[in-house]
Formats: C-alpha cells, structure tokens, sequence
C-alpha cells in the first residue's frame, strides 16, 4: 500500500463500510481476550483499536506499508489508556515476526498485494503452533465490476487516456481456486476459503469519498489539479447506470475473499 499517497486523515473519515465489515469479522475471532493478535494492513488503526478493547488480557499490533496511515493510527490510539495497542510501518510480504501471535487478522488490506505465498509464509512464521488466521479482502474477478467498468471506459476517453499509457490493472482480487494452492504449500490446516457477496451502500458524497479515498491507482495518476474533475466523471458515470435508491443511496455489488485457516 506504501507507493500510493494515501491521506491517511480523508481515509479514516470515509472508511465506515470497511469499518462495519471488520466489526462483523471481528466477531468470528470469538476472542477470549487473552490473545496476541496481529492486524496485517491495519489502516487507520481504527479497526486495530476495536480489537484491542476485546483484549482485557492480551495485546494486538498493527502493522501496515503506509508510513502516513501508522502516524495517525499512533497518533489516535497507541496511548497509556490503550496499553495493549501499538503500530510498526512493516510491508505484508517481509513480517519480521517469529512465533509471536495467537492470531493474525486482515480486513480490506490484502487485494493491495500481488504476492500472497509471500504474505502466508509470513503470517505462518507470524503464528505460534495452533494459531489462527483470519483474513478479509476483495476477491473474486466480479469484486466491485460495475465501478471497474465505469473506470476503463473514461480512461480510454479524452482528455483522460493520455495518463493512462500503459496502465495495468491494480488489484489482486483473487477467487478460493487461486488460494488453495499456496494455503497447502504454506502447510496451513484450512477451514474454510469463501467468496461472500456484500452489498456496499453510501450516499452519494459518501461514495465520492470512498472511491476518492481507496481508488487511488486511478485518480493519482491524473494531475491534482484535474483530479476532482476526473473523479466527478466517474461518479456521473456511475450514478447514470446505476442510480440511487429511492432513499438517495448507491449500491456496489462487492466480493469479499475470507480465508480462515491454522498453524499445525
């Protein structure tokens, strides 16, 4: 995530769907609160510091490429009141860790790597024997097709397409068919491997602002100054093939790869 320029503070103000899944998968931890816990693409630490409050004996570190998103995730939540929370700027595919957590955690941070076999030899050095591994992320080559679309026909548009040369897919939204291979070669026990359909619903300055905010391969590679510009193109785009609701919001049909497995 660390070669985007991500706005680290626009983020955690436009980050409540992210947020709203992490709590639902927060949930299928069935945490005691005595564990060690390693939150992989931690973001904001928003969702870092919602576990650490499930933690009354155990402790969580956040971890994530994003220099900006460590500031503020230390800044807001690794303080004496949080004494079972902190963050360190490490890249997903190199964990420095050896036998250290009960369980390792992802949400919404993984489609940003390329290279997963990497990741899981991590998180399973990550692990002590018996450890759990929990990850969320878009998946699925239909994950977010709609919006997808939406970008490949104005970046082939003027005045648009020349900040576009050679443009390559971004995301790695891989399907249960990519993953098990690299589970068994990592030698992780698997318990399941499930592509989840969820609905992603805003109001319109809401979807501005996570498109905004998460959509960063494209819109930084226009110029700032016509990158609102660029950016209200896709959204018009959007909302003409796809309008709101009667109560004004928008839905995005997502995908989300859950992958649930253990250290023997």
């Amino acid at each position: 995530m660390g070669k985007y320029n991500w706005d680290a503070s626009d983020y955690e103000q436009s980050s409540s769907v992210q947020q709203m899944w992490a709590r639902e998968l927060i949930a299928k931890l069935d945490l005691k609160g005595d564990e060690r816990v390693l939150d992989v693409g931690c973001g904001d630490g928003k969702v870092t510091a919602e576990i650490a409050a499930s933690l009354k004996n155990g402790s969580v570190v956040g971890i994530d490429s994003s220099h900006e998103m460590i500031k503020l995730a230390q800044d807001r939540y690794a303080n004496s009141e949080r004494s079972n929370v902190s963050f360190a700027e490490h890249d997903a595919r190199h964990l420095p860790f050896n036998n250290e957590f009960d369980v390792v955690f992802s949400n919404a941070a993984l489609h940003w790597v390329k290279d997963h076999l990497s990741v899981l030899q991590g998180i399973s050095r990550s692990l002590c024997p018996g450890g759990l591994m929990l990850l969320q992320m878009g998946g699925g080559k239909r994950n977010a097709a709609d919006l997808v679309s939406v970008f490949e026909q104005l970046i082939e548009m003027d005045p648009w397409r020349e900040y576009f040369n050679n443009f390559i897919f971004p995301y790695n939204f891989y399907d249960p068919e990519d993953y098990h291979p690299w589970l068994s070669e990592v030698g992780f026990a698997v318990k399941r491997v499930d592509l989840i359909p969820k609905d992603m619903v805003h109001d319109i300055p809401g979807f501005k602002s996570w498109v905004r905010t998460t959509w960063l391969p494209y819109t930084q590679r226009v110029p700032e100054s016509e990158r609102d510009k660029f950016l209200q193109a896709a959204i018009d785009e959007y909302l003409h093939r796809h309008p709101p609701d009667d109560d004004g919001m928008t839905h995005l049909g997502m995908l989300r790869l859950e992958v649930e497995a253990s250290k023997p």
